[in-house]
């Protein structure tokens, strides 16, 4: 009887194949995956990425397709802020790790604002680049709810650059994405940035 596990098929990649790549990069850093301490370590890392990338399986529209009208006239800034996410950069595969921030002006529909951190979460269990992180949230709270204005500011600390490289800890990246009235209109996006009040320690 075949072991399901091996058998698993993941965008085309058998899980064995996954497996003995884990154990090529162990032997590449020079240790030795047949050692005691190593021999589960390729299903470990295995199991791990299933997790990490979740996202490749997620739409992160079909989060956004339930909307609620009923809001009686509410017209004023909707901001969800301090969504915890984890990420990994393509660049180097090391973990990406900070906050999301969210706003919008709605324009006669709202979304539960659990769907606004799912959306963050589909987004984030990718490889990413932060820059394209913060674009792509943006643009899926724009297409799903038309808004007046969508604000969207992500904060990370990026691994790649703090165990390598330049080693250097405490450095956070911020990023923006502003669309409709919140890029057009200074007094809205000043409203956006105090709420989520962005700045050190953040």
């Amino acid at each position: 009887m075949s072991d399901s596990r091996s058998d698993d098929v993941r965008h085309g990649v058998a899980r064995a194949q996954a497996e003995e790549a884990v154990r090529t990069l162990l032997r590449w850093a020079g240790d030795d995956p047949a050692r005691e301490g190593l021999l589960d370590t390729p299903k470990r890392v295995a199991k791990a990425y299933e997790d990490w990338f979740s996202g490749y399986a997620l739409d992160p529209d079909d989060y956004m397709a339930r909307t609620f009208e009923e809001v009686d006239g509410y017209d004023e800034m909707i901001v969800l802020r301090d969504i915890e996410y984890e990420s990994h950069c393509e660049h180097h595969m090391a973990p990406i790790i900070g906050k999301v921030h969210v706003g919008y002006l709605p324009d006669g529909k709202v979304v539960g604002i659990s769907k606004l951190a799912r959306v963050v979460e589909a987004y984030a269990r990718r490889f990413q680049v932060q820059e394209k992180m913060t674009a792509q949230i943006a643009h899926c709270i724009q297409r799903a709810l038309q808004p007046r204005g969508v604000g969207v500011v992500v904060v990370g600390a990026h691994e790649c650059m703090t165990t390598r490289g330049i080693h250097k800890r405490g450095v956070s990246m911020v990023t923006s994405k502003m669309l409709g009235s919140f890029r057009e209109d200074a007094r809205t996006r000043a409203e956006f940035l105090r709420f989520i009040e962005v700045g050190p320690g953040r």
